[in-house]
């Protein structure tokens, strides 16, 4: 009878929208460490945000048993605060003359293949992309210009990773939607309870 007015919540370490958005907060958090001084506002920022995805993925799973409305409202917030930081990247690439890279770069494309699950294979993954644009033209720069900085290579990979987290969370929220229109809420399956 519980479960008809409160189903099961939690489970959000098995969503792949958490685990990326986890892999998300090491990576930056890392990335600020090594290249955005400590007195920018901007190195809190990015961390904030990358942290305000991965805890409102965890909340919004949790609280789902109760609230459906809560559930996707902060996956919402998870989602925009992705965007933000999404930005943060895209500016640090913009902001230092280094180049954003398209998603068929070929770098991208091994890094897509390879699918880090940790800030170790993440940070192999950089080794590798510096190694393989120093000694492969770059498509997207000029060859005249310079090499391939780690900074760059980092950027890039997060922005790919937060190109993947949005679009799960997007689907994640039109899943979310669908279920409550389906389901109804606590307040709906409270009186339907009642009602049996």
């Amino acid at each position: 009878m519980t479960k008809d007015i409160i189903p099961n919540q939690g489970g959000y370490r098995k969503l792949k929208s958490f685990q990326v958005a986890r892999l998300i907060y090491d990576v930056t958090y890392l990335f600020c460490e090594k290249y955005i001084d400590i007195k920018s506002r901007t190195r809190d920022q990015m961390v904030q945000a990358a942290r305000s995805g991965v805890q409102n993925i965890a909340e919004g799973s949790q609280a789902s048993g109760t609230s459906r409305k809560f559930e996707m409202k902060l996956t919402n917030v998870a989602r925009a605060s992705l965007e933000e930081l999404r930005l943060d990247y895209e500016d640090y690439l913009r902001q230092r003359n280094l180049s954003q890279w398209e998603p068929d770069h070929p770098a991208l494309v091994e890094f897509k293949k390879r699918k880090p699950a940790d800030l170790t294979e993440f940070r192999q993954w950089v080794a590798w992309a510096v190694d393989y644009c120093s000694a492969t033209p770059c498509p997207s720069v000029s060859v005249s210009v310079r090499p391939c900085k780690s900074s760059e290579a980092a950027a890039n990979a997060a922005l790919s990773l937060l190109n993947v987290v949005t679009y799960l969370l997007d689907r994640q929220l039109t899943s979310q939607a669908e279920n409550l229109k389906k389901e109804g809420g606590f307040t709906e399956r409270l009186y339907h309870a009642r009602k049996r």
